[in-house]
């Protein structure tokens, strides 16, 4: 049993120490922040005063929170984007497989990033006239987690460099 938890406890430490891992977590929350904060604040939908998250378009109202128009789809889908970060600090002994999936998660956070995009952009028919007061912190959540994600990568390739220099010098 000992012998376990010493195995136990030599995985976790080596895979935390690397900074690119502190990094792709800080994505992971970055990305789930998009539950906690609006997209866009006080803006005028079909004539009422809205704010719209990825949950929807809502409205604060004295005795609670009223969803006008819900978005289902990119609710659900934000969960498995903002878990893709963390599942690649598993990788850690895989450098080479760990920048692909980097890259891959970075493309994939820019497709949901477009497809929430033009989700919010379709709520009113005429389009919605969003000025930069009236963005809310959400808009720039996914932008935030992509030059995280680029900041693990290129700790990633150090490493890398560093094992390379290393496997010369033996």
């Amino acid at each position: 049993m000992l012998r376990r938890l010493n195995i136990t406890y030599s995985f976790f430490p080596n895979m935390i120490q690397r900074i690119q891992s502190i990094y792709l977590f800080l994505a992971t929350l970055v990305l789930f922040g998009l539950y906690v904060f609006p997209l866009i604040n006080n803006v005028n939908i079909n004539g009422t005063i809205s704010n719209v998250s990825i949950q929807g378009v809502y409205q604060q109202l004295a005795d609670g929170t009223k969803y006008t128009i819900e978005f289902i789809a990119v609710k659900i889908l934000a969960a498995p984007v903002a878990i893709l970060p963390t599942l690649i600090i598993f990788f850690y002994k895989k450098r080479k497989q760990q920048v692909a999936l980097c890259y891959s998660a970075i493309l994939v956070i820019i497709g949901y990033s477009f497809w929430m995009a033009q989700t919010v952009k379709g709520v009113v028919p005429g389009g919605l006239q969003i000025d930069f007061a009236n963005m809310g912190i959400g808009m720039f959540l996914s932008s935030i987690a992509i030059i995280l994600m680029i900041f693990a990568l290129r700790a990633i390739q150090r490493d890398e460099k560093l094992v390379r220099s290393a496997d010369r010098l033996r």
